[in-house]
């Protein structure tokens, strides 16, 4: 078995309702989140892949087109944003179009972020 990964970049508002009155993160704010994607399987010998980057990319896009420039809280399930909620809202959207998906991770600023593999 092989992982392969592909990531993506998009920008979004969202603001945290359930924290306490005076959490810097209640407030609306924004984020340019970045997704990586991976999946796994064996590689096919003939083509010298796993999944060519081009259908990963194109099965990715238009679930990343639903919250790009989008203010989260208003993405249906997606009330409260945290960024584990994100994560898994993205994985439920990305597993059944990406069989051999193994993980996402989903970085909220360039040192935090989430890891979840279903």
């Amino acid at each position: 078995m092989m992982l392969v990964f592909k990531e993506f970049t998009f920008d979004a508002a969202h603001y945290l309702p359930n924290l306490p009155e005076g959490h810097k993160c209640r407030g609306l704010h924004g984020h340019t989140y970045r997704l990586k994607v991976s999946v796994e399987g064996e590689m096919d010998i003939a083509n010298g892949w796993v999944i060519d980057f081009a259908e990963l990319k194109k099965a990715v896009l238009p679930i990343i087109d639903l919250v790009d420039h989008k203010l989260l809280n208003e993405v249906d399930g997606l009330d409260n944003p945290t960024c584990e909620i994100v994560t898994v809202w993205l994985w439920n959207k990305l597993k059944p179009i990406l069989p051999g998906l193994s993980s996402i991770e989903l970085y909220e600023t360039p040192t935090s972020g989430t890891f979840y593999n279903g």
